[in-house]
C-alpha cells in the first residue's frame, strides 16, 4: 500500500545535520566468540554463546540472561542464525556469526524483554586515569599504539553496542583540561567538546582504591546530569565493563521499546539520495511497493535531493536488502559515503571555517577496533533524532541512479 506525500515541488527544504552526534550502530546482530572446534556440538555451544552476547546488546539490559525463557531461546540459537564462519587462528578457533535482526527482536519480545534499537546516542568520554602518581587522558585510537585502558573501554562498548568516542590525541597534553576532568568541572571541558560530535559527554576519573580500581563519573547532556556515580573492580577490563554496562542500562531504560510494541510487522527507514524529480519520487515508491517482502511504503520527509521512506516488511531485514539489490537503480552507499555526504545545502565560502588536514582527521569520530561493529551518522533535527532513537532497525542508505550518465566525450 502506498501513502503519497504531495506536493513535493516547492517544499523541498534542506535539513541541517543533527548538531549532536547520534549514530546508527551497525553490527549489533553480529558477533565473534571462541569455540572448541567445528563439530556440531561445539558449534551449537558457540551459537548459544554468540546469541547470549547479542541479547545483552539488543535488549540493553545486563539482567536479560536471568529472564524466564531465555535459556530455551539460547538452546535454539541456530534457528535465529543467518550466517556463520569458523576462523582458524593460532590462539584457537573462533566462530563469527550473524543473527537475524527481526528474529532476535521477536525472541526478546516473546519473553517480555525490552528491545533497544540500532539508533543510539553518542557519548564523548573524557577519561582521566591516575597510575603511580601520574595522570593521563584516554584519547582516540591512532592505529599504532594504544593503552590497555582505551582497549578495555572500546571492547566494553562493542560488547554492549554503546557508541563511544574519545577526544583526539592533541588534547592529551592539556594539563589544565586534565585537572578539570579530574575535578569534574564541566565548563572548560564542555567548551573543548563543542568541535566534536556527541550527544552527551562523560567526565570519568579512574584511580586505585585499596587493592581495586575505582571509576567515578558524571554526565553532561540529555538530562542525565544526576551527580557522580562510581564502581570498583579488580581489573581494567572488569572496571570498563561495569562502567559501560551502567551507561548502556541507563540509555536502554530511556529508549528501549517495550515487548508489546515490537509488533509482528517490522518497519525500517530507507534513505534515498539523488531524487531530483517527481518522477524519481514516484518510481522509487512504486519499485519498493512491488517488492514481495514490502507491505507498506510511506514517505516521511524530504531534504534537498534526499527522500526518507518508512517501509513495513515481512521476513528478515537481509531479505529486504536482497530484493532491493535486484533493482540496479538502487545503489547502496558505503559507510564513508554516508558519513561524507550529508543532505544539506552547500555553505557559502564565508561560512566555511579554515581547517588543516590534521584538524579534519582529529575531529572525525573515534574508530572502533571491532570490524563487526561500526557507526553511521544519524542526520535530521532534534525531534527526528528522538523518534529515530525509538526505531528498532538500522537505516538503509541508497543512491537513486535511474540511468547511466553519458559524457559529451562518449557521445562524440
Amino acid at each position: 500500500m502506498i501513502r503519497w506525500v504531495l506536493p513535493i515541488v516547492g517544499t523541498l527544504v534542506a535539513l541541517a545535520a543533527f548538531p549532536a552526534g547520534a549514530v546508527t550502530v551497525t553490527g549489533l546482530y553480529s558477533v565473534e566468540v571462541p569455540v572448541a572446534g567445528s563439530q556440531p556440538g561445539q558449534l551449537k555451544q558457540g551459537y548459544a554463546d554468540g546469541l547470549e552476547k547479542v541479547f545483552v546488546r539488543v535488549s540493553g539490559s545486563s539482567d536479560i540472561l536471568s529472564y524466564d525463557g531465555v535459556q530455551e531461546l539460547l538452546a535454539d540459537a541456530e534457528s535465529l542464525l543467518q550466517s556463520y564462519q569458523v576462523l582458524r587462528r593460532q590462539e584457537g578457533d573462533r566462530l563469527r556469526m550473524s543473527f537475524g535482526a527481526v528474529g532476535v527482536n521477536r525472541a526478546l519480545a516473546s519473553i517480555d524483554a525490552p528491545v533497544w534499537g540500532a539508533n543510539r546516542p553518542l557519548t564523548l568520554a573524557w577519561v582521566a586515569v591516575e597510575e603511580r602518581g601520574s595522570r593521563s587522558l584516554l584519547t582516540a585510537f591512532d592505529g599504532d599504539s594504544d593503552s590497555r585502558w582505551s582497549e578495555a573501554f572500546r571492547q566494553a562498548a562493542a560488547d554492549r553496542g554503546l557508541p563511544l568516542t574519545f577526544p583526539p590525541r592533541s588534547m592529551a597534553d592539556d594539563r589544565e583540561l586534565l585537572s578539570d576532568i579530574w575535578g569534574q568541572f564541566t565548563g572548560r571541558v564542555k567548551s573543548a567538546s563543542e568541535r566534536f560530535d556527541h550527544d552527551l559527554m562523560a567526565l570519568v576519573r579512574v584511580n586505585r582504591s585499596g587493592n581495586q580500581w575505582r571509576a567515578g563519573w558524571i554526565f553532561d547532556g540529555m538530562g542525565m546530569d544526576e551527580g557522580e556515580q562510581s564502581v570498583t573492580a579488580a581489573s581494567e577490563r572488569e572496571l570498563a565493563d561495569k562502567v559501560v554496562g551502567l551507561w548502556a542500562d541507563a540509555f536502554a531504560s530511556r529508549y528501549a521499546v517495550a515487548a508489546g510494541d515490537v509488533g509482528d510487522l517490522p518497519q525500517v527507514e530507507i534513505v534515498v539520495r539523488g531524487v531530483g524529480t517527481l518522477q524519481d519520487y514516484g518510481n522509487i515508491i512504486n519499485v519498493l511497493d512491488d517488492l514481495t517482502p514490502v507491505q507498506d511504503v510511506g514517505a516521511s520527509r524530504v531534504a534537498g535531493d534526499q527522500l526518507t521512506l518508512r517501509v513495513a516488511f515481512s521476513g528478515e531485514l537481509e531479505q529486504l536488502r536482497e530484493y532491493i539489490a535486484l533493482d540496479t537503480r538502487f545503489v547502496p552507499l558505503s559507510e564513508s559515503e554516508v558519513v561524507n555526504s550529508a543532505p544539506s545545502e552547500e555553505p557559502s565560502p564565508e561560512q566555511v571555517p579554515e581547517a588543516t588536514t590534521d584538524q579534519a582527521v582529529e575531529e572525525s569520530p573515534d574508530a572502533m577496533s571491532d570490524p563487526l561493529f561500526a557507526y553511521q551518522p544519524l542526520l535530521g533535527d532534534a525531534e527526528e533524532s528522538e523518534e529515530a532513537f525509538e526505531s528498532l532497525y538500522e537505516i538503509l542508505h541508497y543512491r537513486w541512479q535511474p540511468a547511466s550518465v553519458i559524457s559529451s566525450d562518449d557521445a562524440e
